[in-house]
């Protein structure tokens, strides 16, 4: 894969802690950082076409690894900059060489949190 197949943008987000006078509460998501992304729908098995007819659909989105995206785990979400769809992070995966990263993530579910 080229740096050509990263047409889309997006942002990463994860839950901003407020603290009040009983100690730590998670607050709403805040935007960290954004970047060039390929967002591959997934199609084909049995369990994705039974997610795809509830309204949910499983994606592979696919951007570099660095030092900021190594950090995001499954608590954080995932928003396209450019459609505003909202994707949950259900698993991250980085290949063997440490060049990628890919997040299994969903649509058309509730948002983490």
């Amino acid at each position: 894969m080229s740096a050509g197949d990263l047409r889309e943008r997006v942002a990463f987000h994860s839950i901003a802690e407020d603290e009040s006078s009983y100690g730590i509460v998670a607050g709403d998501y805040a935007e960290q950082f954004r970047r060039a992304a390929r967002i591959k729908p997934l199609l084909g098995s049995e369990p994705v076409l039974a997610q795809r007819l509830s309204g949910v659909q499983p994606v592979v989105i696919r951007v570099y690894s660095d030092s900021e995206t190594r950090d995001v785990t499954t608590a954080w979400k995932i928003v396209n900059v450019r459609t505003l769809a909202s994707y949950n992070i259900r698993a991250v995966t980085p290949d063997e060489k440490r060049r990628w990263i890919e997040f299994l993530c969903e649509s058309g579910v509730a948002v983490n949190g």
